[in-house]
């Protein structure tokens, strides 16, 4: 008797357990049962005590139920607050204040949680020390006996991305020596890059932009030049897989050659695609142009293209490929100067 009683207590807590989580019922008949943590419009995220976080595609939610609040977000940017349940092809929100309201599925931009929300809307206004996301790349050869060479490239980048502005910082160099005995010149490569960048959003596509940049170069003789520009760029494509930016505006540039100074007011046209191949490989490649303003005829082109391939979570191989061109050098130089590097990739999130 005793039995039955204890095996009957236990149905009933075990009932009223699941009369108080969250369900979620798929489209095949598959019933989950947990705590609804977030959906983005794409997926949602259902914590289960067995499972643990699960994830399904929304198309294939039939029908959910939440019995602790979520945040509703809408496409028009509202937010409503309550349990959820749904009703008819739409999510009836149980509002303290207002009711109940109805979102149909199709208005739905995202669901959350307190503690998701939580994090949202830190996420919103971070600190200047928080979101960061970037890698060092590092590439060195060196040889020996027939031929005495050393070469070493080492580039660092970081990027701060917001939903309303972004920072991005840049530096690289790379130096290369031959040591055989009477090699002429003794070092053969001596270039550094850096720069910065910041941009602003003024709508989903539109942004302005102002950047620093600055670049020495001991084989053209380039003592130093610095870029400092700003002006509007467009996002042509902007997903989590691909984007693409075009952007225009002025600069000013300064550059000082051994022997030579030049100051001029130059356009600034440009081109920024990144493109994820696969689930490890991310390519890069930015063109710009420099028509001079001052010396009608007279440019500066830079091209880049890079990838990096993921080996583990802050590991990784990069190739990079880089030529600057310069229609007025000074005399007895080149107007391109190439770089190819390859070597490893390390990580970072902050």
């Amino acid at each position: 008797m005793r039995k039955l009683q204890l095996l009957a207590l236990l149905s009933v807590f075990g009932l009223s357990a699941s009369l108080f989580a969250d369900q979620v019922v798929l489209s095949n008949g598959d019933r989950l049962t947990g705590a609804i943590t977030k959906s983005d419009g794409k997926t949602l995220v259902i914590k289960t005590d067995l499972a643990g976080e699960v994830t399904v595609q929304w198309t294939s939610v039939q029908s959910l139920t939440s019995s602790a609040p979520l945040h509703v977000a809408t496409q028009a940017g509202k937010t409503v607050v309550g349990p959820v349940t749904t009703t008819d092809g739409s999510l009836a929100v149980s509002t303290p204040q207002s009711g109940t309201v109805d979102v149909a599925r199709a208005d739905v931009a995202a669901l959350r949680n307190d503690a998701e929300q939580a994090a949202y809307e830190k996420s919103l206004h971070p600190t200047l020390l928080q979101g960061w996301a970037g890698g060092a790349n590092i590439g060195f050869a060196l040889t020996a006996g027939n031929s005495e060479t050393k070469n070493l490239a080492l580039a660092f980048t970081a990027d701060r991305k917001t939903s309303h502005d972004e920072i991005a910082l840049y530096t690289n160099t790379i130096y290369a020596t031959n040591d055989a005995p009477g090699a002429v010149p003794p070092v053969t490569a001596n270039a550094t890059q850096g720069g910065a960048r910041y941009d602003r959003n003024f709508t989903k596509r539109l942004f302005g932009f102002g950047s620093a940049d600055f670049q020495t170069d001991a084989l053209q003789n380039l003592n130093l030049r610095s870029v400092l520009g700003g002006g509007l760029g467009f996002h042509a494509i902007n997903t989590d897989r691909t984007t693409l930016d075009f952007l225009g505006g002025l600069n000013y540039t300064k550059e000082n050659y051994v022997g030579l100074d030049r100051n001029f007011a130059a356009l600034t046209l440009g081109e920024e695609l990144m493109h994820k191949l696969g689930a490890s490989t991310v390519l890069s490649q930015k063109l710009y142009f420099f028509p001079n303003l001052s010396d009608s005829g007279q440019y500066r082109a830079t091209f880049n293209l890079g990838t990096i391939t993921k080996i583990s979570k802050w590991l990784g191989w990069q190739n990079a490929f880089g030529d600057i061109y310069v229609t007025n050098p000074p005399v007895g130089k080149r107007t391109n100067d190439l770089q190819l590097t390859t070597g490893i990739n390390v990580s970072f999130t902050h």
